[in-house]
């Protein structure tokens, strides 16, 4: 192998290859520039190659070019060896050189061929302005969409906030709202319908809105539905059964192509007993305008006739057979003119001479006065409340009064009994207004005539200020009694109350203004504002569904969670299934078979130590007397002002923390 390189590179038998060109100088510099040229054109190439492989990491096939650049120099090579061949004959070596380059060349060659189709996929310029376009119309269209984006999500956040703002109207709201769609099925069911219904949102959802009306509802459901989507005053259903009156207020609209109806619900229970006390109101003042103008017209003719009779029985003295007719006549006469008294004092046309009275001094001097007239068998006894109770009325009227109201309890008492006279301070607040719209709010000096005899009926209650009614045989009542007590009170600008149980008695409150009337209404709001109030839950067992709401709205509002029951029954059923329940709040009499009473001892089984607090028409007394309630009950005596509910509600649970 080496002797064969020594004869290739073995250049003395050979001639330079001038001499092929005689020497001549043009040809020779011909070729020298020309080779020189190509040669420095060759040998830049590589160069600027390895710069653009170097700069431009992210070609693609950065070998080809270095094999290129290896190609391009050997190509170089060669013109220079042809330059220096043409003085020395070194011809070997040029072929050698040759021979690299002609590997090279073919390597580069065999290596472009199967990379021409990769190279022929590159974008040309054109191509890549046209990607750039569309990736600007790409972008623009980004642009757009983030834009579309952001006002959707603008929206979606305002349509939130609108349904935040919407549910907390409707969660906030104090009539009902109830959403349901055509075939009646409740959808929403906001927490007014459920404190007006007495249901809760998850025993009603899906359910036919017609089980919130009564008559129809448990055979026909989809007529009351009907009546319920049409609108207007209509009757409402409670869980309990109870009925109330209530105005609806529907709307229509779409929601993805269905029909749904909103429904607003209006508790008229306090505008219908309103417009009931107003009615019985405007019904008294037309009695008493009516009795006021008999009785002014007739006591003329009493006048005329007492007049003649007296006189007629003066002339009658020698006949004394005929004179006793003439005296019956002017003794009919008289006993006339006390009737027409009455009426006067009912349709407040009496004259009144109000003056300052002490109600307890004027009780106690009544005292002797009705143990002479009443009967042996009525025990009678005063009661008096802290502090001093002057009224601000006529003396006379007021003895009268309570005169008279005794004489009503001796009758409702046959068989003996007990009668108590008491008196105190009282406030009217707007609870007990807003079922007597025709009181005054504010301070009152109170005189209460209580008897444990027969008791009234409601319809009886309701009649008994009304002149000539009269549920006593024919001859023993006029009629006027009750009806005298309340024109004295109305005139006097106070009030006059009854609140009677059958088998328990009767109380009658006359509400008279106080004598120290300036500080009554600050004491009353001082007492307001340091009404103690608590967190605990109280459950209220009564079956006035009126009382009921009232005394719901009043513990609420003083910070206590608050739970109903209608009667014992269901009272015990809510004790047995609520263990959050702190304290038993209960009428004492109640209907259904259980009294207030029998329902404590009961709920004591279930929740030893369990604070109860009764509330009834009768003082504590007259309850323990009867064996009604035990000496050591805490007893909420009706008709009550909110610091009285309060104070009591804290002694009943202090009782019991007492007793533990």
């Amino acid at each position: 192998m080496w002797a064969y390189f020594e004869r290739l590179l073995d250049s003395s038998m050979f001639s330079p290859h001038g001499i092929c060109l005689l020497w001549e100088p043009e040809l020779i510099w011909l070729h020298v520039v020309a080779d020189a040229c190509i040669a420095a054109a060759y040998f830049s190439i590589p160069f600027a190659l390895a710069i653009l492989v170097i700069k431009r990491r992210d070609l693609k096939f950065g070998w080809v070019y270095w094999a290129f650049a290896i190609f391009i120099m050997a190509c170089g090579l060669t013109h220079v060896l042809s330059i220096y061949t043409l003085w020395v004959p070194a011809y070997g070596i040029e072929g050698l050189v040759k021979a690299a380059t002609a590997v090279a060349s073919v390597f580069t060659a065999a290596a472009l061929w199967p990379l021409l189709p990769k190279i022929l996929t590159i974008p040309s310029p054109f191509e890549l302005r046209q990607v750039q376009a569309a990736l600007e119309e790409e972008e623009i269209k980004m642009r757009d969409a983030t834009l579309l984006l952001r006002q959707v999500e603008d929206a979606q956040r305002a349509m939130r906030e609108s349904v935040i703002r919407l549910t907390a109207v409707v969660e906030t709201a104090v009539d009902g709202v109830i959403l349901f769609d055509a075939q009646n099925r409740i959808l929403l069911f906001n927490p007014a319908c459920e404190r007006l219904f007495g249901y809760r949102v998850d025993e009603v959802i899906n359910r036919n809105v017609g089980m919130l009306m009564p008559g129809e509802a448990s055979t026909a459901p989809d007529s009351n539905a009907t009546r319920f989507a049409t609108g207007g005053e209509a009757v409402g259903l409670r869980k309990d059964g109870s009925a109330f009156p209530m105005n609806l207020s529907v709307g229509q609209a779409r929601q993805d192509g269905e029909l749904i109806f909103v429904g607003i619900v209006h508790d008229l229970s306090a505008r219908k007993l309103t417009e009931q006390q107003l009615q019985q109101a405007q019904k008294m003042e037309t009695v008493g305008q009516l009795s006021g103008g008999i009785a002014h017209d007739f006591n003329n003719l009493l006048t005329v006739m007492i007049g003649n009779a007296e006189h007629l029985s003066e002339q009658l003295k020698a006949r004394p057979d005929l004179q006793r007719f003439a005296d019956d006549i002017c003794q009919s006469g008289e006993r006339g003119a006390e009737l027409t008294q009455r009426l006067l004092a009912f349709s407040r046309r009496q004259l009144l001479q109000p003056q300052p009275i002490d109600c307890r001094g004027l009780l106690d001097s009544m005292l002797k006065l009705l143990k002479r007239t009443l009967r042996e068998d009525i025990e009678i006894r005063t009661a008096s409340g802290a502090g001093k109770i002057q009224a601000f009325a006529d003396r006379t009227q007021l003895e009268s009064a309570v005169l008279n109201l005794a004489l009503n309890a001796q009758d409702a008492m046959p068989a003996g009994g007990h009668l108590t006279l008491s008196t105190e301070l009282a406030t009217i607040d707007e609870e007990y207004r807003a079922l007597h719209p025709e009181v005054t709010s504010g301070s009152y000096a109170l005189i209460s005539v209580t008897d444990d005899g027969e008791g009234m009926t409601p319809d009886v209650i309701e009649r008994a200020f009304e002149p000539f009614f009269t549920t006593k045989e024919v001859g023993k009542g006029s009629g006027l009694g009750l009806s005298m007590v309340y024109g004295f009170a109305k005139q006097s600008d106070g009030h006059v109350s009854i609140y009677s149980e059958q088998g328990l008695g009767t109380t009658v409150r006359i509400y008279l203004p106080r004598a120290d009337a300036g500080r009554s209404l600050a004491d009353a709001l001082e007492s307001e504002e340091a009404a103690p109030r608590g967190y605990e839950t109280i459950l209220i067992a009564e079956d006035d569904p009126f009382v009921r709401s009232s005394a719901i709205r009043r513990v609420e509002a003083l910070g206590y969670r608050v739970v109903a029951a209608v009667n014992g029954k269901e009272a015990l059923q809510v004790l047995r299934t609520d263990p959050s329940i702190d304290m038993l709040f209960t009428d004492i009499v109640m209907p259904g078979g259980m009294s207030g009473w029998e329902l404590a001892e009961q709920a004591r089984r279930l929740r030893p130590g369990l604070p109860v607090l009764f509330t009834s028409g009768y003082a504590l007394e007259t309850l323990v007397e009867q064996g009604r309630a035990h000496a050591q009950s805490v007893v909420l005596t009706k008709p009550y002002r909110k610091v009285e509910l309060a104070r009591r509600i804290r002694d009943a649970f202090a009782a019991v923390a007492v007793t533990s």
